[in-house]
Order: structure tokens, then sequence, then C-alpha cells
């Protein structure tokens, strides 16, 4: 049962995790040494960034092919959930540390992958409501 709507917003969030690494999110200008430089924020920029957001891909990417256990796959989102706030903090946190900051256009891919995962958690959880129903017919 791969072909279910919530496999399409889960191949959202790990389409846009896996953008973020390749476009910024933010750019502007940092002192380092009393030099002005150019810097630009992408999820490769910091450490904790590089895992947050990597994990987030590798997870909603594991959550696809779980669909024999939809309660697993619901609490696996939720997970991704609170991952993708964690990024979106962690991304505005380090925006503050740069002068001069100009969002780039692909400053909603975090907020693609909240919504991934989000869309995928209603998802499944129609599809768990939908069994349980069918099985008190039984």
């Amino acid at each position: 049962m791969i072909q279910r709507q919530q496999t399409l917003w889960l191949l959202l969030a790990s389409a846009a995790a896996l953008l973020s690494f390749m476009f910024p999110f933010v750019t502007g200008k940092v002192m380092e040494n009393g030099v002005e430089a150019d810097k630009v924020l992408k999820a490769d920029s910091s450490f904790l960034l590089l895992i947050c957001t990597g994990a987030s891909l590798i997870l909603s990417t594991a959550i696809i092919f779980l669909y024999k256990d939809r309660k697993l796959q619901m609490r696996l989102c939720l997970a991704g959930l609170l991952l993708a706030v964690i990024i979106i903090v962690l991304y505005i946190t380090q925006m503050n540390k740069i002068t001069k900051s100009t969002l780039a256009l692909f400053c909603v891919l975090p907020f693609a992958v909240l919504a991934g995962y989000y869309m995928a958690f209603r998802n499944i959880r129609k599809d768990e409501k939908l069994v349980k129903s069918l099985d008190k017919l039984r």
C-alpha cells in the first residue's frame, strides 16, 4: 500500500529536506575578525542543522516503508513533526547571528517538511480510523 496519500506527503517532506542541503535559507553578512564576509545559511552550515536535517530526511523516507504498522507510522510522524520544529528554531537562531540578512526564496523548504509530516499524520490517522470502523462491522 505504498500508493497512499500519506506517501506523497512524506515524499514531499523528503524532497524538501534534501533540497534544503542545496539551496540557502538566508543570505547576509557576518563579522569575522573585523572583516565583513558574506554568509549563506543552508542545512549544512552548522553541525546541529546538518544532523537534524539528515535525520528528518532519513525518518521521512523510512516512514514510507512502514505502511503495515500504522501506529508506529503515526508515532514516527509525530517525532518528525517535533524534529521539523527544532530545525525551524535552529534556522531562526542561526539567522539572528547574521547581520543584514535576507530570506531566500527557498526559506519555505523547512516549512514544507513540517507541512508534509503534518499532512501525512492526518492521513495515517484517517486510515487507522477507517480500519477500526471496518473491524467493528465484522
